[in-house]
């Protein structure tokens, strides 16, 4: 059995100021990775999407494992057929590919053998018969824009806000946890925050303490990554529940990510696979983290619609009781087509729309 496997680059461009107290974004880079059987016709495609800045690997080893893995499949040293779980894919191949390029293995692998059709995991998000409820997320901007942001949120149905703090002044973000608690009082809405590691060891305590008057569900990271000890007397200290983020990077192997659940005692883990190390490498931190008790959600990663479903397909392999952190889909003007939408707080694929590629000239027509 014969397989071609090619891949391509493709920049997606911001619709907005995208910022974090890590900067400013206006595009975006990701890798698509095609795999087709020759016999069948039938063809995967997954997505390799590194986040500057966050990503452990750089674009240019991105680029060099692609090649690595497309020159290995074409000339057939690589047999890819029959592989149908992720247990099978990391059984099969052996190499330790960087975290975005085993997301876009993965992705692709899984596609082609359940048909081609963009059905990654097959459950009832998969199958357009179900959606994932996920959190609202609110970037940093001036006070006026990051409080338009949060009506038009609300506006459509989001019921968990998710704001990026850690850039502005400190009072400033406080005057917008209390504008939303004036103005929505009345219609129970969940606050999360995301410091990216903002704080300073000295003053994340304090910080965390006038915070906490707010009703904050949780929040991730709020000092830099790499520093356990001063991470864990938060945890322990903290009158909001704190979640890990950063901090999972490059943290491998089940012995040391074991070691650095029990060792802080976090209040949630947050698990992005394209940063993380693929679908397999979330699965064995999802049982980590209930092993010791210790909350989760996905998220996504400023991922392309390709990506974003992938994700959310993943998502929906388990019951989900909170909501996610599950991109859009409207960030970029220039996104992939896709059936992806949200509705009433809910990302949800669909089954009136169509993935890029997929319509036909008589489609087109109606």
């Amino acid at each position: 059995m014969s397989f071609q496997a090619e891949f391509s680059k493709r920049t997606f461009h911001f619709g907005f100021d995208a910022r974090t107290s890590r900067g400013q974004m206006r595009e975006r880079h990701c890798w698509f990775l095609k795999i087709k059987n020759d016999q069948t016709g039938v063809e995967g495609m997954g997505e390799a999407a590194p986040l500057p800045g966050l990503s452990p690997e750089t674009n240019e080893e991105v680029e060099q494992q692609l090649e690595s893995i497309v020159a290995k499949i074409n000339s057939e040293n690589l047999i890819v057929d029959n592989v149908k779980t992720l247990n099978d894919i990391q059984a099969r191949f052996q190499d330790a590919y960087v975290s975005s390029v085993t997301c876009a293995l993965e992705t692709a692998l899984l596609d082609m053998n359940n048909g081609g059709k963009k059905i990654i995991f097959d459950n009832s998000f998969a199958r357009r018969e179900a959606g994932i409820s996920t959190n609202g997320l609110i970037w940093i901007g001036g006070l006026d824009t990051m409080l338009q942001q949060i009506s038009i949120k609300i506006d459509d149905g989001f019921r968990t806000l998710k704001i990026k703090i850690g850039s502005m002044d400190f009072e400033k973000e406080i005057d917008i946890l209390q504008y939303i608690r004036r103005k929505y009082f009345r219609e129970n809405i969940i606050i999360r925050l995301d410091a990216n590691g903002a704080f300073k060891p000295n003053e994340a305590l304090y910080k965390l303490n006038e915070l906490s008057r707010w009703g904050i569900h949780s929040i991730e990271q709020p000092i830099m990554a790499g520093q356990p000890e001063m991470m864990a007397e938060l945890c322990q200290k903290s009158p909001i529940p704190i979640a890990l983020d950063e901090e999972l990077i490059n943290v491998k192997g089940h012995q040391k990510r074991d070691e650095l659940i029990g060792s802080i005692k976090p209040g949630f883990l947050i698990l992005k696979p394209s940063i993380l190390g693929g679908f397999k490498a979330c699965v064995e931190w999802i049982e980590l983290a209930e092993n010791h008790g210790v909350g989760w959600w996905i998220t996504s990663a400023l991922e392309s619609a390709l990506g974003l479903n992938a994700v959310a397909q993943f998502t929906a392999q388990y019951p989900v009781k909170i909501p996610q952190g599950l991109g859009t889909g409207q960030i970029y003007t220039d996104n992939v087509e896709s059936p992806l939408e949200i509705k009433k707080g809910e990302l949800v694929l669909n089954p009136k729309l169509f993935w890029e590629g997929e319509r036909t000239d008589e489609e087109d027509e109606l």
